[in-house]
């Protein structure tokens, strides 16, 4: 009987030891890469070989290719004004058409510009929502911050966590939670970078009205990805607002809770604005539809 228990007892603490061991590496390095795919600035269009795929003027990268697209543009407008004196179908006239492509042609130009004034007018907002925090709470507005209060306050330390006890179903799931919030949000990193190359080509589309469709999709799918930013520093205000000192079990709970709405966030943004899905599962699931 004895020998039972000491085996029952060695098997649970290798499997808590294991689960310390991968906890602990979570919580040291995934919040700090979380912190980075979340909160994007205009730091994402930095990167020298992004710059160059985008372009750096008119004559390299998407630009040129857009540029190429607008005088194919203006090209299939004088062929069609053209065959219009045949059929006596109505076109628009050519000084509005040339009004366009002047506009719209500086506006691709200058793509870069707006898409880097964007990213910080959202950025700035965000840090707005943490800086009230910050200056409430003396504390950063941000997943590394919050763990180290979960950790001391929460769950008691991985030293001493019993994966069979309730602190320990709450930390697995936090930790579960945390693993699928990287994985989505950093799909919404390339997401934002895939959208953002795709800016002079949806301002290109504004010339013709039977493409003027791809500007509104390209439109709402943008302000989509970024809104997310603004709805989890919400979140993350709400968390640091309640005191974890008690260890009760409501701020536990509540501490879930706020994860999974950070997990559904963007399906709260979709149901609300429309634009692009970057929940995993959800994407997955998709891939094997019929």
């Amino acid at each position: 009987m004895e020998t039972s228990q000491n085996i029952t007892t060695i098997i649970i603490e290798t499997i808590n030891t294991i689960l310390q061991n991968l906890f602990s590496s979570i919580d040291n390095n995934l919040y700090n890469i979380l912190d980075d795919i979340t909160f994007i600035n205009s730091n994402i269009i930095s990167d020298s070989y992004f710059e160059k795929i985008l372009g750096i003027n008119s004559q390299n990268g998407i630009l040129l290719i857009c540029n190429s697209l607008l005088f194919g543009f203006t090209l299939y407008y004088g062929i069609k004004y053209l065959f219009s004196h045949f059929t006596y179908n109505r076109v628009e006239s050519p000084l509005q058409f040339f009004f366009k492509i002047i506009i719209f042609g500086l506006l691709i130009n200058f793509s870069y510009f707006f898409i880097n004034e964007i990213l910080n007018f959202t950025s700035n907002i965000t840090l707005a929502i943490r800086g009230i925090g910050e200056d409430l709470f003396n504390k950063n507005i941000c997943f590394s911050e919050l763990i180290q209060e979960i950790n001391n306050y929460i769950v008691i330390s991985d030293s001493s966590l019993n994966i069979f006890s309730l602190d320990g179903i709450v930390k697995v799931s936090l930790s579960t939670s945390l693993l699928n919030l990287v994985f989505s949000y950093s799909f919404r990193y390339v997401m934002v970078k895939i959208f953002i190359l795709l800016t002079p080509f949806s301002i290109l589309s504004l010339i013709m009205e039977n493409t003027s469709w791809f500007f509104k999709s390209w439109l709402r799918n943008m302000f989509s990805l970024l809104f997310i930013q603004i709805i989890v520093a919400l979140v993350l205000l709400i968390l640091f607002s309640m005191d974890y000192s008690s260890g009760s079990l409501f701020t536990k709970f509540i501490y879930i809770g706020a994860t999974y709405v950070l997990i559904k966030a963007n399906s709260f943004v979709r149901e609300f604005l429309g634009g692009v899905s970057t929940t995993i599962s959800q994407n997955v699931n998709n891939l094997f539809k019929k």
